[in-house]
């Protein structure tokens, strides 16, 4: 008896398995994102829905260049459209069926036939992207922050969509050729159940032998099943992560005006009491107000969690450093860099966590990942934010670290030095007065 459903009680461990680790993958995720300071994003909700539905679901932004813009968009439907036959691949998989959802009839055949050609499709983009990356170079895929494992990442995934796309193709031409044959349970009274415009190319290259033809079938199918589910175990350790994570990422994005840098409110605060004439300078500060927090970022627990999430959602494509004017100019600035050092620093202080239970001190920051060199670099043009297809904020990323940088370890360039020197004496970023200002409109 137990022999009899051997494979599906195999198929549930592996489903159960795939699924549950992919859960607890998520669940540190989360955890990792709330490391962050607080960050009231709940504001204007219909812009933030038309904002996800435009960005996240229409990619609106990755159509300022046509071309990847289509191949991208033609592997994000073969992922999201084609997985919808996963749903008829579990059923059939636990309880022993084979095309459970044949009797939907002609609407089924044409599911079938759009699935396949998605997929011959998907196979064509991603071998264009490989071109691009690996024979054609595209500068921006060979910055430095690139070498290593992210190149390794983006090629992984590739060649992951390049034969789960060939095993499902495979798995449609030998089942075809089986309903043919009228083999076993292949064998449906109504005739040839799906449409297979795609892998009925394949037919005759597939053994007449219908025992080999069902171990082809039965292999593909398995490695179909099992690679989707390692494919979607591979995410958390993957940039592509984003698949899921663009829908809360533009959602909780800034809304404009985008170039619009936030006050610190201590330091506001401090100022409104300075502006009070009836405020008392001596009185002592509320019992309850605790330590004054951190001026700026640090580390990863300085940084609100928004910009945690976008560390996790960046796509490593390069956009953001390619129209870095820094970047253009020879700076060692790479936004995609920031990003990536966020989300590294991010995973380390995670690692840590599930090590020790709590957050033990390591001695590290976000400084041991981007250097001063890279955070002064910036000219804080918003041309990252702008670029970026996900919606991500490496700007204030930047920002926040300098600002640490200038009120907690008084490390400013000697240049903003003399120039914070002046507005305390003068008034004035220059070495003069403001009542010398105007001296130049005196004269004849």
């Amino acid at each position: 008896m137990i022999m009899q459903y051997l494979d599906n009680i195999i198929f549930i461990l592996i489903l159960g398995a795939g699924v549950g680790y992919f859960a607890s993958n998520i669940k540190k995720a989360i955890r990792n994102i709330k490391l962050g300071k607080p960050s009231n994003r709940n504001d204007r909700k219909e812009e933030r829905w038309k904002n996800m539905l435009l960005k996240a679901f229409g990619q609106q932004k990755m159509f300022k260049r046509p071309i990847p813009a289509l191949l991208h968009l033609v592997v994000y439907l073969g992922f999201i459209i084609i997985n919808i036959e996963v749903i008829e691949i579990i059923i059939d998989g636990i309880f022993g069926t084979h095309r459970v959802l044949a009797p939907l009839g002609k609407f089924y055949n044409f599911l079938i036939g759009s699935f396949e050609i998605l997929a011959i499709l998907v196979i064509v983009s991603v071998t264009l992207f490989w071109i691009r990356r690996n024979v054609l170079k595209l500068l921006r895929f060979q910055n430095p922050e690139m070498e290593g494992w992210p190149k390794k990442d983006a090629n992984i995934i590739l060649y992951f969509e390049f034969v789960l796309m060939s095993a499902f193709l495979i798995m449609n031409a030998a089942d075809y050729k089986l309903q043919v044959l009228q083999y076993g349970h292949y064998f449906f009274e109504q005739g040839i159940v799906g449409s297979f415009p795609i892998s009925h190319y394949l037919y005759n290259i597939l053994p007449d032998n219908p025992v080999m033809l069902e171990m082809i079938e039965r292999v593909a199918w398995w490695f179909h099943i099992v690679g989707i589910l390692a494919f979607l175990n591979y995410l958390y350790f993957s940039k592509h992560l984003h698949i899921l994570l663009a829908f809360p990422n533009t959602y909780y994005a800034k809304l404009p005006p985008l170039g619009k840098i936030d006050n610190l409110e201590s330091v506001k605060k401090e100022v409104q009491l300075m502006m009070d004439p009836n405020a008392d300078p001596y009185a002592a500060p509320a019992e309850d107000e605790g330590e004054p927090e951190r001026f700026g970022a640090k580390d990863i627990f300085d940084l609100q969690w928004v910009y945690l999430l976008n560390a996790y959602t960046c796509t490593e494509c390069g956009r953001c450093t390619d129209v870095c004017p820094a970047n253009q100019t020879g700076k060692k600035l790479s936004p995609r860099k920031i990003m990536m050092d966020v989300r590294d620093r991010l995973e380390e202080v995670g690692r840590n966590i599930d090590k020790n239970g709590e957050f033990k001190e390591d001695g590290k920051s976000l400084f041991d990942y981007i250097s001063k060199e890279e955070l002064w670099a910036c000219t804080t043009c918003n041309a990252c934010v702008e670029e970026c297809p996900v919606e991500n904020d490496p700007m204030d990323i930047i920002i926040e670290m300098r600002r640490y940088l200038v009120m907690e370890e008084s490390a400013a360039p000697p240049e903003l030095n003399m120039m914070f020197t002046n507005i305390e004496n003068n008034g004035a970023p220059w070495q003069y007065s403001q009542l010398d200002r105007l001296n130049w409109a005196k004269e004849d």
